[in-house]
């Protein structure tokens, strides 16, 4: 069954339009989530809306949007109100300009779209617009209204198709400054920068996604299909924790003799522990993590 389109319309690049349909590039949908429930009686709870002040519940026809001005002090926008300052989307996506790739700060970028031509009298017109992106190199840059909010969004070629992904705008970016400027500038030896610059070397690679692993949620599968089959969770004793305390220069020739992609020493000891306490630990960590989310 082909997935859902988010969204239909129409991309132009000046007097060539094309129909085109765009797919959430992400999803959570594997995800392990979990409900909070009632321990006596196993039964999902649900969530009630309640006056900060009184405690009383709120009913669905009481509920309104507001402003805070000022601590405890809120106007109240009624939802017409904030029709009238909606964006009326004329479902188009209409190309303003081209830039270079390498000019898209990394932090602008939001979230990512599958677009695909919508029926196969688009085919040709998309072909067209996609394969002249490929050939000039650029992103376009163009404005899209998605759930009733102005969006810009840099779109590439991607296969046969192309990927959109809206960026956030200027005042949702934090300024570097305000993290960087207290951060202070040591005497580091060139020595060091070698030993770091040969570490770097040893451990290069290519980008390959397809190695990443989400240990948490992998132990996350396994917790619940023990739990569910009736097995008692083992959970390991506490060991301690490495001392970290040791040199600079120290640190980076000892990694230098660990040799290209391997683990710390304190990371290696913990990989050759046997695998029914791995499988512990990973219990352990989820758990804890379970109830520090509870």
């Amino acid at each position: 069954m082909a997935p859902r389109a988010y969204w239909k319309g129409t991309l132009k690049l000046s007097l060539v339009s094309c129909p085109v349909v765009l797919y959430p590039a992400t999803t959570s949908a594997e995800k392990t989530r979990f409900h909070m429930i009632n321990r006596e009686t196993g039964n999902r709870l649900k969530q009630q809306m309640v006056d900060s002040e009184t405690g009383d519940v709120v009913e669905s026809d009481q509920k309104g949007r507001g402003y805070e001005l000022r601590k405890g002090k809120y106007v109240e926008i009624e939802p017409e109100e904030l029709e009238a300052v909606q964006i009326e989307s004329n479902h188009t996506i209409d190309i303003e300009s081209f830039v270079p790739s390498e000019e898209i700060d990394q932090r602008y970028l939001n979230h990512p779209y599958y677009i695909a031509p919508d029926g196969k009298a688009a085919i040709d017109a998309f072909a067209v617009i996609r394969d002249a992106m490929k050939d000039e190199g650029r992103v376009a840059l163009a404005k899209i209204v998605l759930t009733n909010r102005e969006h810009i969004i840099a779109i590439e070629p991607l296969g046969k198709g192309l990927l959109g992904t809206t960026l956030r705008f200027p005042y949702e970016l934090r300024d570097e400054g305000e993290f960087f400027d207290d951060i202070k500038t040591p005497k580091i030896t060139k020595d060091m920068v070698e030993l770091a610059g040969h570490i770097l070397q040893t451990k290069a690679a290519h980008f390959d996604p397809g190695k990443f692993k989400d240990e948490y949620e992998t132990a996350l599968k396994t917790l619940v299909k023990r739990k569910a089959g009736g097995k008692t969770i083992e959970l390991p004793e506490r060991g301690e924790k490495p001392s970290n305390v040791v040199s600079l220069m120290d640190a980076l020739k000892q990694s230098l003799r660990g040799g290209g992609g391997k683990k710390t020493a304190a990371k290696s000891h913990g990989r050759r522990a046997t695998g029914g306490r791995r499988a512990a630990k990973k219990t352990h960590r989820s758990t804890a993590r379970q109830r520090k989310a509870s």
